[in-house]
């Protein structure tokens, strides 16, 4: 669910290719590393097929621009500003929101994070079902909580400091082999 609401973020920057999309987010995200260029491109499919994404023009080299569409705007300004997932024994879903929220000029970082300390002040999940108040998992849950509310005060307090949004990559990636010269 959030690659394809990151790739909707880094999209508000400007027209961008799958390739390109796919840099930008594993350079917002690290932990992303290993996302395959054909999962984007089948994510750009299913945006532009519910109409969150246009084909745009193509580059000097024919590679195919995407663009936002009005509905794909209102959906990404939706995203970015509300925690969409808080499960404290999964981050995935909140380091990339937050993460790449963060690294979108404007975006109301300030806002998700808040909503997220909101999220994590409520009891921690697990600490009233008795099927879950069990040594080790309770013990284990409530460290995962407090780890989490602990990374967004760090995040929060270290982009006060410098800022960590920032544009599209104007450089290329190299793409496949040179021609051998006979």
């Amino acid at each position: 669910m959030t690659v394809k609401h990151s790739l909707l973020a880094i999209l508000t920057l400007g027209s961008a290719y799958g390739l390109q999309l796919r840099d930008e987010l594993v350079k917002r995200a690290p932990h992303r590393e290993g996302i395959n260029v054909g999962q984007v491109y089948g994510t750009l499919e299913r945006l532009r097929k519910t109409g969150l994404i246009v084909e745009a023009e193509m580059t000097d080299d024919n590679l195919q621009l995407y663009s936002l569409t009005a509905s794909g705007r209102e959906a990404v300004a939706e995203w970015m500003s509300c925690p969409t997932h808080v499960n404290v024994r999964d981050w995935t879903e909140m380091l990339d929101q937050v993460l790449v929220v963060s690294s979108i000029p404007g975006a109301p970082f300030e806002r998700l994070v808040s909503g997220y300390r909101a999220s994590l002040a409520l009891p921690c999940p697990g600490q009233h079902d008795p099927e879950i108040q069990r040594g080790a998992l309770n013990s284990a849950t409530r460290m995962l909580h407090d780890a989490a509310v602990q990374w967004l005060d760090e995040m929060s307090r270290s982009l006060q400091l410098a800022s960590a949004s920032y544009g599209l990559a104007q450089s290329r990636p190299r793409r496949g082999r040179r021609a051998t010269v006979s």
